[in-house]
């Protein structure tokens, strides 16, 4: 089972046209059905708002600012839900909407914990989120501007195994193939140079997206600091999805390799990052860690100033340190949960976080003895 986010621009559900092209659209609803029941979870980052708020409207002549664009994805955010909702309910698969902001993934630590919580919660119970920037009340203090980089956001939010970015162009070349008739497509790219970053266009070449390959770049070289395979292909490429999930990356596209293993890279983070609040554990706890999350049954005390979000140590009772993580609840939070069920935290809290005080994939253990 793999974790794969997907991001489709506009040029590709438009089919290079002014309008949303149904066919196109159902092509990649298909695919993505298709993952999703072989057992993949399976996440979609959609352009597309304003272009259907346009075609709505009929396509008016209107001025390009903010408000004409917020208009139009207000207008037509309704339409492509509608539409997805409509195609994927063909396949017998669930979709929730998710809007978010830079805020949301970047700034704000509540914000960035519900949203990973809220995407959690959508692929455990088998519904595919469908993920754009809140255009309709985003500021520039709060934009990231485009969905490339949204969709890399996401995909280290939720540790995602995989990033494919699907465009009107077959990858990364030396040269725009737009306009130079010996470009070359790159294949594979080790690092995210300079070199790289010169190759990159910034036009997006259908007028309707923000994006454009310098985006993509952007949020390829952020996947793969964050241990993440990223692939640049064409939408039009039959069954892409399908063929990149199951590993055909061969001349597909541009294949950005990750610059750290996925688990590393996490793990390296949660060791390096100052803790800010101790949680001390009993025996069956301390033991368990090594395969499973950390409940508030086995917690004995917590000491430290902490909110959730942050990361903690855990310790056994004679103060050896046994892993770092990020906790689900703060430390006042944490304290009453003490030696309790799982079952009971709603009752003891009045609402829930979940089941466990430090998720295990959230974990990183240390020096534990075998």
């Amino acid at each position: 089972m793999k974790t794969i986010v997907i991001k489709i621009g506009s040029s590709t559900l438009t089919d290079g046209t002014l309008r949303l092209s149904k066919p196109r659209m159902l092509d990649i609803v298909r695919q993505i059905a298709t993952l999703h029941h072989e057992g993949h979870r399976v996440l979609l980052v959609s352009s597309g708002a304003q272009a259907a708020g346009s075609d709505h409207l009929g396509h008016p002549e209107l001025p390009n600012s903010l408000p004409v664009r917020q208009m139009l994805s207000a207008v037509g955010q309704g339409q492509l839900m509608h539409i997805y909702s409509t195609m994927f309910g063909m396949y017998d698969v669930l979709v929730g909407q998710v809007l978010v902001t830079g805020e949301d993934l970047r700034r704000n630590r509540t914000r960035y914990l519900n949203s990973r919580d809220t995407l959690d919660m959508l692929l455990d119970n088998n519904i595919v989120p469908i993920i754009n920037e809140n255009d309709t009340v985003v500021v520039d203090e709060i934009k990231v501007g485009d969905n490339d980089n949204i969709s890399a956001l996401v995909a280290a939010l939720i540790n995602a195994d995989m990033l494919l970015l699907l465009t009107d162009s077959d990858g990364l070349y030396n040269k725009n193939p737009h306009t130079s008739t010996d470009a070359r497509k790159i294949s594979v790219v080790e690092t995210v140079t300079d070199g790289i970053k010169d190759m990159a266009s910034s036009n997006s070449s259908s007028g309707l997206g923000r994006g454009g390959m310098w985006t993509k770049i952007q949020a390829a070289e952020f996947a793969a600091h964050n241990g993440i395979m990223t692939v640049i292909a064409s939408g039009k490429t039959t069954d892409i999805i399908i063929r990149l999930t199951h590993g055909e990356e061969n001349d597909l596209g541009t294949v950005f390799l990750p610059t750290a293993r996925r688990v590393e890279s996490r793990k390296r983070y949660l060791i390096s990052e100052q803790s800010h609040g101790v949680i001390i554990v009993d025996e069956g706890a301390a033991k368990a860690l090594r395969t499973a999350s950390l409940l508030p049954i086995g917690i004995k005390a917590v000491k430290g100033d902490f909110e959730r979000g942050e990361l903690v140590t855990v310790e056994d009772l004679t103060g050896k340190p046994l892993a770092r993580g990020q906790v689900n609840y703060n430390s006042q939070d944490l304290s009453r949960l003490c030696g309790i069920k799982s079952s009971q935290i709603e009752a003891v809290l009045g609402y829930s976080h979940g089941n466990a005080a430090i998720h295990h994939d959230n974990m990183a253990l240390l020096q534990l003895d075998s």
